[in-house]
């Protein structure tokens, strides 16, 4: 039995491509899969449906928060007069509290449980966003941008790690596709909604407050349904970053790739020559490839049953598409329809590498591990922009693509050196 997995998986017998030490014999993390699969259509039927249901729902919710948050915030520190440099700095502290966040995240879920730790980082967050109308000296606003990211990655980490155990074997990269583009969605109408609403006033933070508030709605309607923790027990947490290369290595590379984009394409597009509004369209089109190519994907990844595979090759696709950038640079329509794809693969990338970590493990080894694989994307989020604005000040115009190649092409080498060290182990 375990032979034909190994060759399902394209592997050796004995060797389903995982470095060991992990929590389960290598007999059964190897079958996990096919058992997984054999019990696919009755998973729905469990009610599990609306565990999956509802963290999707809070995602988009909070997803809309952020979305909305992140302008406000931005346009109240420029209405105190912070200069361009404090409020850079700030918004570094979302990718610190992250990487934090990450570290702690295991513990708390074992010790407190899944819902009340989701709903307790509700209030935190809650109350951070009003205290952004509460106080304007720049100290309470880095602590608050602080608690605000810290208690907001503590939550998607719980969600993603619900809706990673709940879904079935044979649609888990499909299911995780959805969860993704229901908070990519969610971001894209935050910004949409503040352009209505503006940062005048109370109101803009009371609407971001009650849409948080709202996310804590699902999640009570499913509290039954919540993964539980049988021992008290705190699995390693660095172990995981290195047990799981392939997915880690993802989420880093997502977090580069799509918080450089996201912060520095108004830049890249001006110093190419195009206006404001085309290069705020860019960034448009960044959002729609990470939501409408990202199920695609993940569709082809269950029906093939390599997703491996498929990761790598969205990989290969966004180190060319990132490469060939300066080529096609004055090619207004080819250029967007490379952004839309370089969005795609790039959200593709991260959520099969998400969903591998469903595939193996379970129970407090899926928390710590899933830490672990957001500790990677805060890394990512640290180094993305501060690495791709380093290079824009040199090559103004090649530099934002250049570095976008770099990280695909980071994942794409390493990759392959993994393949050949197990296809070649003695």
């Amino acid at each position: 039995m375990i032979d034909k997995i190994a060759k399902s998986e394209g592997c050796r017998p004995g060797d389903n491509g995982e470095i060991p030490r992990l929590s389960q014999p290598a007999a059964d993390k190897a079958a996990i899969p096919a058992q997984a699969a054999a019990k696919d259509e009755g998973l729905f039927k469990t009610g599990k449906a609306k565990a999956i249901f509802a963290t999707m729902a809070t995602v988009a919710v909070v997803g809309a928060a952020i979305g909305f948050g992140a302008p406000l915030i931005a346009a109240i520190m420029t209405a105190n007069n912070f200069s361009d440099s404090v409020i850079g700095y700030n918004a570094t502290m979302g990718g610190a509290a992250t990487v934090i966040a990450a570290m702690v995240t295991p513990r708390l879920a074992v010790y407190f449980g899944v819902v009340p730790l989701i709903l307790s980082m509700l209030v935190v967050g809650a109350l951070s966003f009003l205290g952004f109308y509460c106080f304007d000296s720049a100290i309470a606003w880095f602590a608050l941008r602080f608690s605000l990211h810290f208690a907001m990655t503590i939550m998607f980490i719980l969600s993603e790690f619900w809706v990673n155990s709940s879904a079935p074997a044979l649609r888990r990269a499909f299911i995780l596709s959805i969860y993704a583009a229901s908070m990519g969605l969610g971001v894209t109408l935050g910004p949409i909604l503040f352009s209505f609403v503006g940062s005048r006033g109370f109101l803009p933070f009371a609407i971001g407050c009650i849409l948080i508030a709202l996310a804590a709605v699902p999640v009570i309607m499913a509290r039954r349904l919540a993964p539980q923790f049988k021992e008290r027990k705190h699995p390693p947490f660095l172990h995981h970053i290195f047990a799981w290369p392939e997915s880690t290595l993802a989420a880093f590379v997502f977090g580069a790739v799509q918080v450089g984009a996201v912060s520095l394409i108004m830049p890249f597009g001006m110093n190419a020559g195009y206006t404001e509004t085309q290069a705020g369209q860019f960034l448009t089109l960044l959002a729609l490839g990470n939501v409408l190519l990202l199920v695609p994907i993940s569709i082809i990844s269950d029906r093939s049953r390599k997703g491996k595979l498929i990761a790598w090759l969205c990989a290969v696709s966004g180190f060319i598409g990132a490469a060939i950038v300066p080529f096609i640079i004055e090619k207004g329509l080819w250029l967007r329809l490379d952004l839309f794809l370089l969005g795609g693969v790039s959200a593709g990338i991260y959520t099969l590498g998400l969903a591998r970590l469903g595939t193996y493990l379970k129970g407090p080894e899926l928390a710590a591990a899933n830490s672990a694989f957001i500790f990677c994307y805060g890394m990512g989020i640290l180094a993305g922009p501060a690495l791709t604005g380093f290079a824009m000040d040199y090559y103004p115009v090649t530099g934002f693509s250049d570095t976008m190649a770099v990280f695909f092409g980071l994942y794409v080498v390493f990759m392959l050196c993994l393949y050949l060290k197990r296809a070649f182990r003695p």
